[in-house]
């Protein structure tokens, strides 16, 4: 049925590509220096300050009533620092429902254009949360050292609210004013024990923080506070590129466009409620160096925006080098899968009622989004925020229970419906005329090659990345389904498995970085597709991606017991008036030695 000849042909184009990706890599921009000596910065006050606020408002949920007074005092320091001061307040989605909520911005005009941003949350779902408030103290005493500087960029200061989901950050982004040369987050300074990565530079969107801007912060952390910066592995990199995915705050800038970095040393989870606080001294250096970064982007050139990229043994692999590779591994299968087609429907098959049934398999998977969706507008869901959380930020409870079981039954129930349709529907016929023995798995075949293919490219046009998560599934799922493979049950089920086991892989990733169980797991994903942090059209592209893997497991079945196809038999003869060797019978070539 799938002519493995036209398939190795097809790797000609994957092999020259990856020369292009080979020679693409680029080196690492370094990190911009500073010529001002960050020795204002007293670490001292930060400690005092943090110690303070959480002995007086030791519950500051986003929008309470501590939430408020820790704004206010925030507001009052600006000013008395000569900053321009200004508030925000807005309605926003938080773990609590929709709460009315503030951000204060302090502003101190530069010479020129363009501005440095510095962020801290202060609000916290848990008591006396002594560790997140480092940010907050720490922007305050940024407040104090800046005053008397003479700046190029603009600074400004902003405290934000609605960590979890983060809300305040979205508003911000959304009405900063711009250019915006660098956004830098301060979160967790002050705890004792140290989880890397502790430069944080992810996005929801396939791009990250520029090197320059990550070298920077990288460089003033290695200097002041005598701390490296560890890099996530490769699988990490490209587990955030192909599903964008983090909690921390600087991810709705790097979503807006703009250069931004987190820097918390617990991690991207950030602390816990009674996380263990070090002394002044790691924050004074802490403190230094990010006080030294702004300095080195008031004086230095303008960073790059975010961009797909990963970084490979100290190189700079581009994201554009990447998707073209992806799109050249497509090419074989999808050379394969139109010789199939035209095979398939030589032989008779009608292929929209093959293309039908393997899209049929999707529905039970999109039946899913639309449970979280309907969930979301009936209210049945405890809180839907506009971002990412944390495990644990909206606990599972009451109606969260019904909506993730219900959501189970119609996923389960759908898929039986769908094996029951396939049973029964038979597979119509073009005509009638004698051809040759076709096997009822050549339309299947060819039509879920024909899906699986154009899915992956609606994919790759968004996200190359995500799309390469397919790119076994594609090669190997190509083997399960091929009925002259022979291949036994067990081992297409095994290649069909293979294949999304990338995707496997970066569900488990992410699980184990942030602490996810597979209740957890399944609970954040029916929170982000209520609250739209996976697009509609995304989630209905996997939706036929996981539609083809049943069609696959079903296809795989027939195709076994089917094996190889049987002799086609001759039934055209040459013309009447040949008279070549044979035509007589009896020829010496004929006859048996």
């Amino acid at each position: 049925m799938l002519d493995t000849r036209v398939y190795r042909a097809g790797l000609v184009v994957a092999a020259l590509a990856l020369v292009v990706l080979a020679f693409s890599l680029q080196n690492q921009p370094g990190g911009l220096s500073s010529s001002l000596a960050p020795e204002a910065f007293n670490g001292q006050n930060v400690y005092t300050t943090m110690n303070t606020i959480a002995a007086r408002d030791p519950l500051r949920r986003p929008g309470s009533d501590g939430d408020k007074a820790l704004a206010t005092q925030v507001a009052e320091t600006f000013t008395q620092d000569g900053f321009g001061t200004s508030t925000d307040v807005f309605s926003g989605r938080t773990v609590d429902g929709t709460r009315t909520l503030e951000n204060v911005i302090g502003m101190r005009p530069g010479m020129k254009s363009g501005s440095v941003i510095i962020i801290a949350s202060r609000d916290a779902l848990g008591s006396p949360a002594v560790a997140s408030l480092s940010g907050t103290a720490t922007l305050m005493e940024l407040a104090r050292d800046l005053a008397g500087e003479t700046l190029n960029r603009t600074v400004v200061l902003a405290s934000t609210t609605g960590s979890q989901g983060t809300a305040g950050a979205i508003r911000l982004a959304s009405t900063v004013a711009g250019p915006v040369d660098a956004v830098i987050v301060l979160g967790d300074l002050a705890s004792s024990q140290v989880r890397q990565p502790i430069v944080i530079p992810w996005s929801t969107q396939p791009e990250v923080a520029p090197p320059a801007l990550r070298n920077t912060l990288a460089s003033a952390l290695g200097a002041q506070a005598s701390v490296g910066v560890t890099q996530t592995s490769l699988p990490g990199q490209f587990a955030h590129l192909a599903f964008p995915f983090t909690v921390s705050a600087q991810a709705p800038f790097g979503a807006a466009g703009i250069p931004a970095v987190e820097l918390s040393v617990s991690g991207e989870l950030g602390p816990a409620d009674n996380a263990p606080i070090t002394g002044p001294a790691q924050i004074t250096a802490l403190g230094k160096s990010v006080l030294s970064t702004i300095s080195a982007l008031d004086g230095g050139p303008s960073v790059a925006a975010p961009s797909a990229y990963v970084l490979f043994d100290g190189k700079v692999v581009p994201g554009w080098a990447m998707a073209l590779f992806v799109l050249a591994l497509l090419v074989p299968v999808a050379m394969t899968m139109v010789d199939g087609l035209a095979r398939a429907r030589r032989r008779g098959n009608v292929l929209w009622h093959s293309v039908a049934l393997v899209l049929a398999a999707a529905i039970p998977f999109a039946l899913v989004v639309a449970v979280a969706l309907v969930a979301r507008f009936t209210g049945a869901l405890p809180a839907v925020l506009p971002g990412p959380v944390a495990p644990g930020a909206v606990p599972l409870r009451g109606a969260g229970v019904v909506v993730l079981v219900v959501a189970g039954l119609v996923m389960v129930g759908s898929l039986a419906g769908v094996g029951v349709l396939a049973r029964r529907m038979r597979p119509p016929k073009r005509d009638t005329r004698p051809r040759a023995p076709a096997r009822s798995t050549d339309g299947a075949v060819a039509a879920l090659l024909l899906v699986l293919c154009v899915v992956t490219v609606a994919i790759w046009l968004q996200n190359p990345f995500a799309a390469a998560l397919l790119i076994p599934a594609l090669h190997l799922w190509l083997w399960a389904i091929n009925p002259d493979s022979r291949l036994p049950f067990p081992a297409r089920l095994a290649l069909l498995a293979l294949g999304l086991a990338p995707v496997a892989l970066v569900v488990v990733y992410y699980a184990s970085a942030l602490g996810f169980g597979p209740v957890q797991a399944a609970w954040a994903a029916i929170l982000l597709l209520a609250g739209h942090g996976i697009s509609l059209v995304a989630a209905l592209e996997w939706s036929v991606v996981l539609g083809c893997l049943v069609t696959g497991a079903i296809v795989a079945r027939k195709a076994s017991r089917e094996g190889k196809r049987v002799p086609v038999p001759v039934t055209v003869r040459g013309p009447i008036t040949y008279a070549g060797p044979g035509s007589l019978g009896g020829t010496k070539s004929a006859l048996r030695r």
